[in-house]
């Protein structure tokens, strides 16, 4: 792999593969009693989160701590960020502390690219979603989870990709980094991706992405393996997108009777927070096709397999030693 992870089009086919298979490994911790690993022991990870974050963050630090890697979470709020300092000298600060890995969110797109090639900090740069641009780890995960629900549970998939499986993506897909960063990730791994959403909600230039792109989700539900919901980002629009939120439900929400037209194997995916009874009625994200918790609980594994693997994993991640240690426990 690369020395940061700014883009899903970082990863070769063969780079998702390795961490995919990396991440499957690692999530054998979680059915230990002792859930740490002294992989990353010595090592200092830096989460420097400028945007609000309760998934991503807590998941970053999860996946450090059970390496054994000490954490500074950092926020913009309450810092001297809100005082005026630039991303130079914060980034000059964690330079000086020791920082062996920074994990960033930020609302400006290309700041962890300018973090990770500004001769800044010496550590390893991981993007945890900045603006509307990427957030690679969230389609590491995503695709983490339909391997596991498409290909053949867990560790029955291990060295397979997603070949041929067909995932539609739908809703808010101007402002989703994640839809970015999936349909790079996804088609990298062999799936066939179709985005879905009103015309006022998808970017200028789609049509040269790696993906298909329709507006009537009804046309594409039958045919879909997985079907990935967007939530609508309000914050992140200065004008009227659609008429009402009632009128983007009733064409692009996913409710009971829209799922039954999905295909029996086919699953439900959503990155979170949800707006329920918007683009996903409880119905849907409550029902056993839906995969938003499995996303989170494999978010832990991928995330610890990506910086395993960026601080210099040579040697395998879980070693025999570890395994007697903690069966003996």
């Amino acid at each position: 792999m690369k020395r940061h992870l700014i883009s899903a089009t970082d990863l070769s086919h063969d780079d998702a593969l390795l961490v995919l298979d990396t991440a499957e490994e690692l999530a054998r911790v979680a059915d230990r009693p002792i859930k740490k690993l002294p992989t990353l022991r010595g090592r200092t990870v830096v989460n420097l989160f400028f945007e609000d974050s309760t998934r991503t963050r807590i998941s970053f630090e999860a996946a450090a701590k059970r390496l054994s890697a000490d954490v500074i979470n950092f926020s913009a709020k309450g810092s001297s960020v809100s005082k005026g300092e630039s991303l130079k000298d914060t980034a000059l600060t964690l330079e000086a502390m020791g920082a062996d890995a920074v994990v960033i969110r930020h609302h400006d797109s290309g700041a962890p690219h300018r973090l990770a090639t500004s001769g800044w900090i010496g550590g390893c740069v991981v993007n945890a979603g900045d603006g509307t641009h990427e957030h690679p780890t969230q389609a590491l995960l995503d695709a983490f989870t339909l391997r596991r629900r498409l290909v053949g549970g867990r560790d029955r998939g291990l060295g397979a990709d997603l070949e041929g499986r067909r995932i539609t993506i739908v809703g808010d897909i101007l402002h989703s980094r994640v839809a970015r960063s999936n349909v790079r990730l996804l088609t990298t791994l062999g799936a066939e991706v179709t985005v879905v959403g009103p015309p006022t909600l998808l970017p200028v230039g789609v049509e040269r992405w790696p993906c298909a792109v329709d507006y009537d989700l009804d046309a594409v539900l039958p045919k879909s393996d997985a079907v990935m919901m967007l939530r609508v980002q309000r914050e992140r629009m200065n004008a009227a997108f659609f008429p009402t939120e009632r009128e983007y439900a009733r064409r692009y929400g996913l409710d009971g009777d829209r799922m039954g037209r999905m295909p029996e194997h086919a699953v439900v995916m959503h990155p979170g927070p949800m707006n329920r009874g918007m683009e996903i009625t409880a119905e849907v994200a409550d029902s056993p096709r839906c995969t938003a918790v499995e996303q989170v609980s494999g978010g832990v594994s991928v995330r610890m397999a990506v910086l395993y693997l960026l601080l210099g994993g040579s040697e395998p991640a879980v070693s025999a030693r570890t395994t007697e240690e903690n069966t003996q426990a």
